[in-house]
């Protein structure tokens, strides 16, 4: 009798490449909606360049509501939604709303916060060119917080990682509904650590990545 032998690895080589795509879609998806919408925050908010308290404070409820909704409430409140938009609540498809519904809100505050710690000193010398407000943030915003902005995404990718493991309750796949189904469910001790260790491993590795490539831009 050895240790892994509940373990499937075909399964788990399954699993982890369930979790990738999940990971991977849903983190490009949370960067292309989260990013505007904290480039949004930040113009909109008092003495910005597009000041407008209406907008600003309209934003910052929507995200502060979104952000404050457990991720496992969310993912069984959006399951009607989710059926709309890809056709099925179960599966690697069906996690991916969701997970980018809870994630975009999350990301957005800390992309504000990055560009709020921006020397203003930079945007006006830009603004004295004559640049558009596209321009400020295209050419001077975004490239000045860049290495916040990795290190934003980076936080928020080590977070869908636990989100996907999450998603596995409502059967979305990955190695979370692995350790649930026979981890948990029927008490299969070594799935269960094979599991968690990857995960931890995953996590790492994305760490890393992050860092090294917030390292790099702040170098520039």
């Amino acid at each position: 009798m050895t240790f892994f032998e509940n373990v499937d690895w075909s399964d788990i080589g399954q699993a982890c490449l369930d979790t990738l795509i999940m990971l991977g879609g849903s983190l490009v998806l949370t960067i292309l909606l989260g990013l505007p919408l904290g480039v949004l925050l930040y113009l909109t908010g008092k003495g910005r360049l597009i000041e407008n308290r209406l907008a600003n404070g309209a934003l910052g409820i929507a995200v502060n509501i979104l952000r404050s909704v457990p991720f496992i409430i969310l993912l069984i409140v959006m399951i009607p939604l989710t059926v709309l938009l890809v056709g099925t609540s179960l599966g690697v498809a069906g996690a991916i709303p969701p997970l980018v519904v809870g994630a975009a809100p999350f990301y957005a505050r800390l992309v504000e916060g990055s560009l709020k710690e921006i020397d203003r000193t930079t945007i006006e010398a830009v603004q004295a060119m004559g640049a558009t407000t596209r321009q400020i943030v295209t050419r001077a915003l975004i490239p000045e917080a860049m290495p916040g902005l990795i290190s934003g995404a980076t936080v928020t990718a080590v977070a869908l990682v636990s989100f996907t493991a999450m998603a596995g309750v409502v059967g979305a796949g990955g190695l979370g509904d692995l350790a649930i189904r026979f981890g948990y469910q029927r008490f299969q001790t070594d799935v269960m650590v094979v599991t968690v260790v990857l995960l931890v491993v995953l996590v790492q590795i994305i760490q890393y990545a992050g860092d090294a490539l917030a390292r790099h831009f702040t170098r520039r």
